[in-house]
């Protein structure tokens, strides 16, 4: 009788340790890492894409760029060297999605405030309107921290270029002139090597969670 308990109990012990292994094991096949994905054009709506690009599928990157923040400073590419970023494009007068996009903005620069690796651009489409000077005082109404967030004006071309065959964030508008741009509530996650890693709804609270988790998820990976 001893020895059936004895027994009894070396196969307890055997069958906890088995599935203590086995549970672990699904666990961990449940929570396999996974990377962002790496948006090309062909991934994204042909409404937010020039058309020389609609159908490329890889080596997508940011193109290089020269444009005026805030402060009168040139601002580059180069400022955002070995950077994740944030990106949108608003304009300063808008009163509809651009003030709740600005909000989310300043909530992800208060969660991130202290990380080195990330930075914000914000992107006027209406950069005859929006001034440095004009750009300075809504920068100043909003909170934003020159060291973090750079909002931008310049070249209408350039932008509308950028948002169309960098971004892939921005309508076009057929009504206007050649450049004209019906901007998007898209925000845009990009990495160190200047790729898309995500698209996410600017006015949407739980879109931004994400965002932040995913820029988590990417600072892991880089």
């Amino acid at each position: 009788m001893l020895s059936f308990f004895k027994d009894y109990k070396r196969f307890g012990i055997v069958f906890l340790v088995i599935s203590v292994i086995i549970v672990a094991i699904i666990y961990n096949t449940l929570n396999v890492y996974q990377p962002l994905p790496i948006y090309q054009p062909a991934m994204v709506s042909t409404e937010l894409v020039d058309s020389t690009l609609q159908y490329q599928k890889k080596y997508h990157k940011i193109a290089d760029f020269s444009l005026i923040n805030q402060n009168g400073k040139t601002v580059t590419q180069d400022d955002y060297k070995n950077k994740i970023y944030v990106a949108d494009f608003f304009f300063t007068t808008c009163q509809t999605i651009c003030p709740i996009m600005t909000s989310h903005m300043a909530q992800i620069q208060k969660e991130l405030i202290d990380d080195k690796d990330v930075l914000l651009l914000s992107h006027s489409v209406t950069p005859e309107i929006d001034s440095v000077a004009q750009l300075k005082k809504y920068a100043l109404e909003k909170g934003v921290n020159d060291a973090k967030w750079n909002l931008v004006t310049g070249d209408k071309k350039q932008i509308y270029e950028l948002a169309r065959k960098s971004y892939l964030a921005v309508k076009d508008n057929g009504d206007g002139g050649p450049f004209d741009m019906i901007h998007t509530e898209n925000f845009m996650l990009i990495d160190k090597k200047r790729q898309i890693r995500g698209f996410y709804d600017g006015t949407n609270p739980d879109a931004i969670s994400r965002l932040l988790e995913d820029i988590e998820v990417l600072k892991k990976e880089q």
